[in-house]
């Protein structure tokens, strides 16, 4: 939350581009990266800790690859565009995979 509203200050604002579609091949992309990066996260801090601080730990990583990845196509226009829909998919991806560790560790 602190990084998207980062974010927001010091980038002027959220970014817009047209034809950015909700269901699009880039958003499965961000989608799947996501849940990657989570159940990666994940794997590493529950060596060392409970579900739910292995659980925010990983959701952390998560928003920092996410946010950091829409901060780099904000400085490369030329080559990427950023969107606020990139992070809510980069987001349902965290959660999902979230929910899958959950089921597995039960």
């Amino acid at each position: 939350m602190n990084l998207t509203l980062a974010f927001v200050l010091f980038t002027g604002g959220p970014p817009h581009r047209s034809g950015d579609a909700w269901f699009a091949r880039d958003k499965f992309l961000h989608f799947a990266a996501s849940a990657v990066v989570q159940g990666t996260a994940y794997a590493v801090f529950q060596r060392n800790a409970r579900y739910t601080v292995a659980a925010q730990r990983a959701s952390l990583v998560t928003v920092a690859v996410g946010v950091g990845k829409e901060l780099y196509d904000l400085r490369h226009p030329a080559r990427h565009q950023a969107s606020w829909r990139d992070l809510a998919w980069d987001g349902v991806g965290g959660a999902a995979a979230t929910v899958v560790a959950h089921q597995v560790d039960r």
